[in-house]
């Protein structure tokens, strides 16, 4: 379901003809998703095993993962983020991993200890 989130979003971005820099094959695009969870600790040995898929996958995404220290009333909250080397790059891994049984598990796994605050698109700003 959120992978077809994110092709929406790809779709009414394009349709609306958003600037150059995010239609350009070389902008980075990063994908950044809060989550808050009651385990924080064992939500981030989680993406242990979401990187594992990923390389199985052969994804061009990088994941890191963040937690909020001194963020207010987000403190506690986890953040990841995947940075992909294009939109087409993010597309193709979003195709990739909505296909594959052992990934959606994954995911479905997740979200039994996850609640997702935002889940955001960026894209790099160049001169």
């Amino acid at each position: 379901m959120k992978s077809k989130l994110v092709l929406s979003v790809v779709a009414v971005t394009l349709f609306l003809g958003m600037s150059t820099p995010l239609l350009a094959e070389d902008a980075t695009v990063l994908r950044v998703v809060v989550v808050q969870t009651d385990t924080p600790d064992a939500y981030v040995k989680e993406m242990e095993k979401g990187r594992a898929h990923m390389k199985r996958l052969e994804s061009t995404g990088k994941i890191r993962v963040w937690k909020a220290k001194f963020a207010g009333q987000d403190a506690g909250n986890i953040v990841v983020s995947i940075e992909y080397p294009s939109l087409a790059a993010l597309a193709k891994d979003d195709e990739k991993t909505a296909a594959d049984p052992a990934y959606r598990a994954w995911l479905k796994d997740l979200d039994k200890m996850r609640k997702i605050v935002s889940d955001s698109l960026y894209t790099e700003s160049k001169p």
